[in-house]
């Protein structure tokens, strides 16, 4: 089976110059195998580390599908239906097409799922977008505003705290951070020492929360943050120095959602078995690949003096580890 050791040359300089910037030492292996290490999850395969992702055979090539949560079991029907076999498994749906359009019909439905390598090439990880006026300073006492769940989000903001950032964790009351229903003790490492609040979303008061902040790390639509009174340009412009980090599957631009495990397939970031067909590297790559690129971000744009809209590409992160050209199994 592939390892993912071979694959990581490009990660380790992004940690390098991180550790440069902020002196936060940061041990590569243990920050993207913690989680599996930690929830004594077995070596991934055909299914994810965590059992939520499949990589399954179509036409064409290779596609994961990611039933992450009840809706997403709840919608398989309606997925087997668009895909023409509603009798069928997953896996012998998915034979009837390709793997492209196995990801777009799965995606209509709110799955998250990608075609093998589908992001190759497409972008930067990190695009960076100018919207505010800078302001030398460093890392340390600055105020950080997570809103973001799961694992890229808090493991940027887990980094920027070792950095002496002041952190605050944000959840809603109606929805809080998923992370909290798996590994208790991955939980508590990444959001050791940070402040926590709990707010009521709808009520208006996210927008002054976030109004205090010199850093916002976040994960959603923009036009969901938008609903709620919260926009990054304008964020940035308020004051000189600001800094904002979005971390999407695709872009900000891209309504597509995504987790690590099907972002990591959509970057090509997975190994090969003895017969050559794709598996699993490890549990959810793109999230710690991600949050790594997204913490080397915000170090660089603090040293820029800041006033940037971050824009981290899940599967963007993950192409860049790509071993090469994805061919048709």
């Amino acid at each position: 089976m592939s390892t993912v050791e071979p694959l990581l040359g490009p990660l380790s300089a992004v940690v390098d110059d991180f550790s440069g910037l902020t002196g936060v030492t940061v041990d590569l292996p243990t920050t993207l195998f913690l989680r599996a290490r930690l929830a004594g999850y077995a070596l991934p395969g055909r299914s994810s580390a965590g059992g939520s992702c499949r990589l399954v055979a179509t036409a064409d090539g290779w596609g994961a599908v990611n039933l992450a949560r009840p809706d997403d079991h709840a919608s398989l029907p309606a997925l087997l239906a668009l895909l023409g076999a509603p009798h069928a498994d997953l896996a012998t749906a998915a034979r009837r097409g390709t793997a492209v359009e196995l990801a777009r019909s799965a995606q209509l439905l709110g799955i998250a799922a990608a075609a093998l390598g589908s992001a190759r090439g497409d972008r930067a990880p990190v695009r960076v977008e100018r919207h505010g006026e800078r302001r030398p300073r460093t890392l340390a006492g600055l105020r950080v505003v997570d809103l973001s769940a799961l694992w890229a989000g808090p493991l940027c903001a887990r980094l920027l705290g070792l950095a002496g950032a002041h952190v605050t964790k944000v959840e809603s009351t109606t929805r809080p951070d998923g992370a909290r229903f798996g590994s208790a003790a991955f939980y508590r490492r990444l959001h050791e020492g940070h402040e926590r609040l709990v707010l009521d979303f709808a009520s208006g008061v996210l927008a002054a929360t976030v109004a205090d902040a010199d850093i916002v790390i976040e994960a959603s639509r923009p036009r969901a943050l938008r609903r709620l009174g919260v926009r990054a340009e304008e964020f940035l412009a308020a004051r000189p120095g600001r800094i904002w980090v979005g971390i999407t599957g695709y872009g900000r631009a891209d309504d597509r959602i995504a987790f690590g495990d099907d972002a990591a397939v959509a970057g090509g970031l997975t190994g090969r078995d003895a017969h050559g067909d794709p598996v699993f590297l490890g549990d959810a790559l793109a999230d710690p690949v991600s949050g790594l690129y997204a913490a080397h971000a915000v170090a660089r744009a603090v040293a820029r003096g800041g006033g940037e809209l971050l824009c981290v590409s899940m599967a963007a992160c993950a192409a860049s580890l790509s071993p090469g050209p994805v061919r048709p199994c």
